[in-house]
């Protein structure tokens, strides 16, 4: 049985129950923390890399691990086998509506931008669309809301989108299966700069500012409320890691890809790592003002038959209470911090 069907086998009372129940019970013994092996998490593995994280977690036990799309880090979550994930902003929002607004919170974010469409040489306009094959990585994912929104705002009526694992798109594109596909980093660097694609739309140029949420920070709902300091342990750790992104990049991007190496069996070319760190800015502002909109780009784009609601969904009071100790202004929850 998966993950989801044990959680969706709990009631919402039973649920909401254990939540309103539960009570500060101090550090946990451990935390078990889910992250990507992409550059969109470069804060995930950067403070894995360089122990930011245990630094602030005492002896509570850091368990990582490493999941390639949202939706079955969700199913992790739902399921109480994972306690905080880094995750991107759809499968968050998913979460957080699968369980009724009751197993999951946003806390923080982590990275905006890091996302774009990239075709074969041939395509030039949205219409040379028209007819291919384009690839996202997961069904559902964030990737995938913002193609198949993307598609239906142009009006495309025959693309056809095909889900596909990161690596494999690489081949599938090389080989002139698919035409197109819509990729967090690293992998939209390696299809321009190892397949020859070239960029029809970055993502970040169709957000106010340049700026969304590629990637989140979320925890169960019960675990925040009964360790809060592990929780905050683990911003600790997100803070320090954007830190050293900001003042020493070169040490950054080292630590980024000795976890890639580790992950994936494969460290990333210099040239494929510097593309994309140009694309991403690591932040632990979670722009919620941006996930209404979010929410309803999954309607836009045939995901969903309406809205998910986030209200309620930021919780964002241990990651202020994070940036004040170390001097930095508050961020917004943006009226999601209420039903």
């Amino acid at each position: 049985m998966s993950a989801l069907a044990v959680v969706t086998g709990c009631s919402r009372a039973d649920r909401s129950e254990d939540s309103a129940t539960a009570t500060d019970q101090g550090p946990a013994a451990e935390v078990r923390l889910g992250y990507f092996p992409n550059v969109t998490h470069a804060s995930a593995l950067i403070g894995l890399d360089q122990n930011l994280f245990a630094q602030h977690l005492g002896n509570t036990k850091l368990v990582p691990t490493k999941f390639n799309a949202g939706p079955e880090e969700v199913n992790a979550l739902l399921g109480g086998s994972l306690d905080i994930g880094f995750i991107g902003s759809g499968p968050a929002i998913n979460a957080y509506a699968q369980s009724g607004g009751e197993a999951v919170r946003l806390i923080a974010g982590a990275t905006s931008g890091g996302a774009q469409l990239v075709v074969q040489p041939s395509i030039n306009t949205p219409q040379d669309l028209q007819g291919k094959t384009v690839a996202s990585p997961q069904l559902g994912n964030t990737q995938d809301v913002s193609l198949k929104k993307w598609i239906a705002d142009q009006k495309l009526s025959d693309v056809k989108v095909q889900n596909i694992d990161n690596a494999l798109t690489l081949d599938q594109f090389k080989s002139g299966a698919i035409q197109a596909a819509w990729l967090p980093e690293p992998w939209a660097s390696r299809l321009v700069l190892e397949a020859g694609a070239k960029v029809l739309v970055d993502e970040k140029d169709l957000w106010p500012g340049g700026q969304f949420p590629t990637t989140v920070l979320i925890v169960r709902t019960q675990f925040l409320k009964e360790h809060p300091a592990t929780v905050t342990a683990i911003l600790q750790g997100l803070l320090d890691a954007n830190t050293l992104a900001a003042s020493d990049p070169a040490k950054a991007k080292t630590a980024v890809n000795n976890q890639l190496q580790q992950l994936t069996g494969k460290a990333l070319a210099t040239a494929t790592l510097d593309r994309a760190w140009q694309g991403i800015q690591l932040t632990t502002d979670p722009l919620a003002g941006q996930f209404p909109q979010l929410a309803q780009d999954q309607v836009t784009a045939g995901v969903k038959d309406k809205a998910p609601d986030v209200a309620g969904f930021a919780d964002l009071t241990l990651l202020n209470t994070v940036l004040a100790q170390a001097g930095k202004p508050a961020v917004s929850a943006s009226g999601l911090d209420k039903k």
